[in-house]
């Protein structure tokens, strides 16, 4: 590559227009801008001789510049520059027979793009004049292809690239309209619909506009949930049986008057904004609270059942309770259905809201066909408090809810009966099992002792785990002891992967410690950040200055949270990895002086 300099100019502007006669003028503009020097003819005849000599000096020989009457012309042929290559396979996706062989140009033109446009040129002009339709060519490829893909049903596929690009380019609608039909077809409605209000505020706020047409119908579809296309194969595994995987997903007409809700109509109408319970990839241990949930959740056919599964952020909640109600198909032969109880933001969504979604006998989409007179499972994911819950309780013999949290719920169970089971971390051995599943056996057993110590760098937690087994599946030439290193100047900032907000270990916790009371929140802080792995009541009163009963009181909602654990019973501890991430967090007095005696204290 040519350093910045007044031939880098040059050659940029004579590529740009390859083929054709540049004008002196330009040219000239181009290197100079508005001050150009009095010589600037001269300087530019000097910068020519200048590139042709670089050219001799490196053995260019296919490409010539040409001094012609006005200006300067460079001739090269269409293999010697990307530029040229690019718009030669754009022509042929245009002239492609089929889908498949039109998305390939497109990949194989998009694949030309590295690095940013005119990076080592500088020059205001050309960025200015030049760079924006560069863009624009780019960009209109991006979209093309992510047309194409869409319309074959890979939504679930370009979900992750589109939530990338859409966020680089926020005024560019076709964008925004693609990812929320993309979270649309893969069973994502309310995911879809918080998109749109992002970028219908982000339009009226930056812009003073309101959304296209074009968003405003596709709005407009989701909320009346109509179908807008083809059955969405989930890219973790097929839907169980395609005819139902075809149902679309939504809320009804807009001129249909709601049913009001009522707290037993939970489990008469299957919920329209559930998602396809598909298998989890590399589900890796838990054989013993599979075994365990299974049997609470399919031997209780004479009465309803409720289970609520509890644990720390990112411990595998949602992975085991989908995994189980993939195992359960046969006892509820009326259908499981998995309903989001919070907004993608991490808010919860309200009773009324939930209740009033699923006490509408619309449309929905289901792993399987509903019999509403026959059981079924009703998963309630990431449940923030009770009163979210008690109007969907079951009341029909066999019916059955399973309930993730992170709140331990103890009182909704002993209110209304059920059974609770706490997750803790996977083992040493689930661990690596579960890295080498992802990994590969070749690569895992290539490396035993390092993808011990990575497990260890994960705290053993599967979102951590998976967090990092994808980072080196897309690294194949990274070692997993090079990623062991890495991890450890950093262990919370590097457990996330980029453009999936979902797949980040310290935005989960972020959002499990929003919820809390901020006095709890900075109870939490205060304990990762002392020194000490063990607690006590009266430890906690000193250390955070309140009475003992008072300190008791912290600790033990901090434990129903998922963010403390207590063994044995009086004695609370916090796991590394969420110690790390509250050492993390932005100071709220100095509560971690602890002084000398409470430190020499015996628990």
């Amino acid at each position: 590559m040519l350093q910045p300099s007044k031939p880098t100019v040059l050659l940029a502007a004579l590529l740009l227009r390859h083929n054709s006669v540049v004008s002196t003028e330009f040219l000239q503009s181009a290197i100079w801008g508005d001050g150009q020097p009095a010589s600037a003819k001269a300087a530019l005849q000097n910068c020519v001789l200048r590139l042709r000599r670089i050219f001799v000096k490196y053995g260019i020989a296919n490409a010539l510049i040409e001094s012609v009457p006005g200006g300067y012309r460079i001739s090269i042929e269409a293999a010697a520059l990307d530029l040229m290559r690019f718009r030669q396979l754009l022509r042929s996706a245009d002239a492609a027979p089929d889908p498949d062989t039109e998305l390939r140009a497109l990949g194989e033109a998009l694949a030309l793009w590295q690095g940013p446009f005119l990076a080592n040129v500088p020059s205001d002009v050309l960025r200015r004049d030049e760079i924006p339709h560069l863009v624009e060519e780019r960009l209109r490829a991006v979209e093309r292809a992510r047309d194409i893909e869409l319309s074959m049903g890979r939504c679930q596929q370009v979900i992750t690239e589109l939530w990338t690009v859409a966020r680089a380019y926020p005024a560019r609608e076709r964008f925004r309209e693609q990812l929320i039909e993309a979270l649309y077809r893969s069973g994502r409605q309310a995911e879809a619909l918080a998109e749109y209000r992002a970028v219908k505020g982000y339009l009226r706020e930056e812009l003073g506009v309101s959304p296209g047409s074009s968003l405003q119908r596709l709005e407009l579809t989701i909320l009346r949930g109509d179908d807008i296309g083809p059955p969405v194969p989930d890219d973790r595994g097929a839907a169980e049986d395609p005819a139902d995987a075809a149902t679309a997903a939504g809320l009804p007409p807009a001129e249909d008057p709601p049913t009001p809700p009522t707290a037993r109509a939970a489990l008469t109408a299957p919920p329209p904004t559930a998602r396809p319970i598909a298998p989890v990839p590399h589900f890796t241990g838990r054989a013993a609270e599979t075994a365990s949930l299974v049997t609470r959740l399919t031997t209780g056919a004479s009465r309803p059942v409720t289970v609520v599964l509890s644990g720390a952020p990112g411990i595998g909640k949602t992975a085991l309770a989908q995994h189980i109600a993939l195992l359960t198909r046969d006892a509820f032969p009326g259908g499981r259905f998995l309903v989001p109880m919070s907004h993608p933001d991490g808010t919860p969504r309200s009773p009324g809201e939930i209740a009033s979604a699923l006490a509408r006998p619309e449309h929905h989409r289901s792993d399987d066909s509903a019999d509403h007179g026959r059981r079924r499972l009703l998963v309630l994911d990431d449940v923030t408090g009770a009163d979210q819950v008690q109007p969907l309780l079951p009341t029909r013999p066999g019916d059955a809810v399973l309930i993730t949290s992170g709140f331990g719920l103890a009182g909704l169970v002993a209110a209304h009966g059920g059974w609770a089971h706490r997750l803790d971390t996977l083992t040493e051995e689930e661990s690596c099992r579960l890295l080498a599943a992802v990994l590969g056996t070749e690569r895992a057993e290539a490396e035993p002792d390092a993808l011990r110590l990575l497990a260890a760098g994960c705290g053993h937690f599967p979102l951590a785990l998976t967090v990092m087994a994808a980072r080196l599946l897309t690294r194949p030439r990274l070692r997993v002891a090079d990623c062991v290193a890495w991890l450890r100047d950093d262990p919370i900032a590097r457990l996330s992967l980029a453009g999936d907000p979902r797949l980040s270990v310290p935005r989960v916790f972020a959002t499990a410690l929003d919820r809390l009371d901020p006095l709890l929140a900075d109870a939490f802080e205060a304990i990762g950040r002392w020194d000490r792995r063990r607690l006590t009541a009266r430890l906690g009163a000193r250390l955070l200055g309140v009475a003992p009963q008072e300190a008791e009181e912290t600790l033990e909602r901090l434990v129903d949270a998922g963010l403390l654990e207590e063994e044995p019973a009086g004695e609370y501890h916090m796991h590394e990895l969420l110690r790390a991430f509250a050492r993390t967090r932005p100071g709220h007095g100095d509560l971690t002086a602890v002084p000398a005696a409470t430190a020499a204290a015996s628990p």
